[in-house]
Formats: C-alpha cells, structure tokens, sequence
C-alpha cells in the first residue's frame, strides 16, 4: 500500500477524508484536537495538557520545526501533501517530487512577485514592495488613499495593519508591502486543476474578524457556500454574473501559474469590479464545506487532479457555512454539548484570549436556518467560554 504524509497546522479534516482512500496515512501537525482521528503514524508539536494554556500560536508556531519532527516520514512516505502552515518552497528537491500538489510557488507565495505578474492583465489593487522610509513617503504622497501594511508572505490575515497615519506603521521581522485598501465583500473561488485543464468547484463568501463588527481586523474567521444572492449577505446585483467572472479569472490564473490540484484564489468584489488579491496555491479552508455542500471526498479529488483527472464536479447540495471562534477570554475548556463544533481542545487545557478555541462547521438547505445555527452555536461557546474564564 502507497505511503501518504499529511503535513500542515491542522490536519483534522484532511485525515478525515485521508482515511476512507487506499492509502497508509502518515500525519505531521502543530495542533492536535480532541477530534482529530488517533493514527499509528502522527507528529504532533502541541501537547495540550489539563491547566497547562495552549499558548500563542503566532508566537509559537515554525513550519521549520514542523519539517524536523517528519524527517522520517518525508523519506519514508510515497506522497507528501503539504497544508496550510508549510509551503512546497521549505522542502528539499528530494521531497518536492513526491508532492501532490502545486510545487513552484514562490512567484505566488511572495504575494509582490505575484502583483507584478498579473497588474497588467486583471483588476489588482496599487502595490508597493517598501521599507519604513518608502511605506512613510507612498502614504504621505497619497493623501487620498488609505493603505494596508502587509507581510510580503503570510496567510490567514494574520499581521495586517490599517493605516490611518504615519504613526500607525510599525515593522516586525520579514519584508512588507503596502498596497491599497479596497473596500468591498471577501469571495474566494475554489478550483480543481491539471497540468491541461482547471474548472471552478465552487466559489464562497470569506468571512474575516471585520464581517463581524472587530474594526480592523482582517484575520480569516471561516466562509459560506455556494455564493448566492443570500450568502452574499450584501446588496449586490446580479450574482449568477459574479460567479461567472470569478470562474472565468480563477481557471485563467490556475493556467497562469500553472497550479495542480486543489486550490483557492481569493478576491474583492465591490463597484469597481473583481480585485484580484491572492492565490492559495493548496488545499483551503472551505475543505470540509465544500465535502458538506457537493457531498464528495475532497482529497481524493485533489489527489485525482494531480495525476490528470479532474472529477465531474456535481451541482451543491447544502449551504455550508464555517465559522471559527477565537476565545473572547482566557479560560479553561470544558465540554460544550453541541453536534456542530469541531477542532475541540483538549478537556481542561487552556486557551489563551485571542487564540482560535473551535470551529463550527454546519450544512443546511436552506441558508437562513443554516445562519441562525452557527450564529447561536458561536453565542453558545462564547456564553461557555466566559463561564470557565481565568483570571488575566
């Protein structure tokens, strides 16, 4: 039987799916949950202990320490599908080729390099690569532009500032860009792509802190498909014609950068049309969505793609609907009685404020009774969250 490594953050949902194929699964990741399925061949870098806090993910977190943990799983497996978390660029040439997968990444994941490729061809907001003197000078010679500070590499939304005024710019360790902040509505394509063809999955409403009243925060909080005239969840016209645009301009790009199998590209959408932002050139975090809404195995999906085949992709069933929680609170966790919350903590362990505590994750025909689900499954747990606060 072929040897098949799951490597990345998390790989709960991806082990999932992993286990009804015909592979021997192998599994590296820094987070392990309560539900995340107990395999013979399994890294784990948290070891969550009661009354012991989790910590801070940003702080604690390094794919190079992920990658040192699996050395003897990178030699000894026959594929290797790298999550979010780790890039194909931090592997060995040995190790790229037995990636299922896109492997040449690096004019994407530097998100400048990525800008420069596709500004003359596709709506792209004003990009600049900058140092601290550049970002000052760009925001004081447009006065009339609001930028955004962001990491020249990076995922999630994590370590993105507004810039309001010269003092809010602030440096960490890495390289920056600045770019324009566009107003709009988050929607992602997901795509399916060979070395000869791609075609749109489906396309979803991203939901970032923001969606959500937390005023300049735009750190990934989970999304909603199919995208519809309701899932939307704003005033726009025509949805049937976005989603066409967006099929059109994802299959263009996964042909652009020559992508292989399963992978997201994720725009805003407001009066002036289409902005394309980025590519996320792997599996993304709509995964257990788009298995809920089109009732297929993501993963073998993704796997098929890469040796050639892309699936007949039926018609969406459900409206899924993610929603990760961050802790409102410093607490200790405790069983919560819900059939809809996944990625759980270990009982007892601590979960600082701030850090992401579980995820909702449910489906529904229809969207409205879908909505109020996961909106009174997320006041459950932060009602539960506040109830085993620690003191701070």
């Amino acid at each position: 039987m072929e040897k098949l490594l799951l490597i990345g953050i998390d790989t709960r949902s991806m082990l999932n799916s992993a286990l009804k194929l015909d592979y021997e699964i192998y599994s590296s990741s820094y987070f392990s949950t309560l539900d995340t399925p107990k395999i013979k061949n399994q890294k784990i870098i948290l070891n969550e202990i009661e009354d012991e806090s989790c910590g801070s993910f940003e702080d604690q977190f390094n794919s190079k320490h992920l990658l040192e943990i699996s050395e003897e799983y990178l030699d000894e497996v026959d594929y290797i599908i790298p999550i979010s978390g780790v890039s194909p660029s931090d592997f060995s040439k040995e190790h790229q080729k037995k990636i299922l997968g896109t492997v040449n990444v690096k004019a994407i994941e530097n998100k400048y390099r990525f800008y420069e490729k596709i500004k003359d061809k596709f709506l792209t907001p004003m990009t600049f690569h900058v140092d601290m003197d550049e970002a000052l000078e760009i925001n004081e010679n447009h006065e009339d532009i609001q930028f955004i500070l962001k990491p020249l590499q990076g995922s999630g939304g994590y370590d993105i500032n507004l810039l309001n005024n010269d003092s809010d710019i602030q440096f960490n360790d890495g390289e920056y860009m600045l770019q324009e902040y566009v107003r709009g509505i988050n929607v992602s394509s997901s795509l399916l792509s060979s070395k000869t063809d791609a075609k749109t999955i489906i396309n979803t409403r991203l939901l970032c802190e923001n969606d959500f009243g937390i005023d300049d925060s735009f750190i990934y909080i989970g999304n909603i498909l199919p995208l519809t005239c309701e899932s939307i969840m704003e005033d726009v016209n025509d949805v049937d014609d976005i989603n066409k645009q967006m099929n059109e301009t994802s299959e263009k790009l996964a042909h652009k950068f020559n992508l292989v199998g399963s992978n997201g590209v994720d725009y805003i959408l407001n009066e002036n049309g289409l902005y394309v932002i980025e590519i996320n050139p792997r599996i993304q975090g709509t995964f257990e969505c788009v298995e809920k809404s089109l009732d297929i195995n993501m993963l073998d999906a993704h796997i098929r793609a890469c040796n050639g085949e892309i699936i007949d992709i039926p018609k969406p069933k459900y409206y899924a609907y993610k929603k990760i929680i961050y802790s409102p609170t410093r607490m200790k966790y405790e069983k919560i009685d819900l059939d809809n919350i996944y990625d759980l903590p270990h009982i007892g362990s601590i979960t600082e404020k701030s850090e992401p505590l579980l995820t909702i994750i449910d489906k529904d025909v229809n969207f409205e009774k879908l909505y109020e689900k996961v909106e009174l499954a997320s006041e459950k747990v932060n009602d539960e969250a506040k109830k085993h606060q620690l003191d701070e």
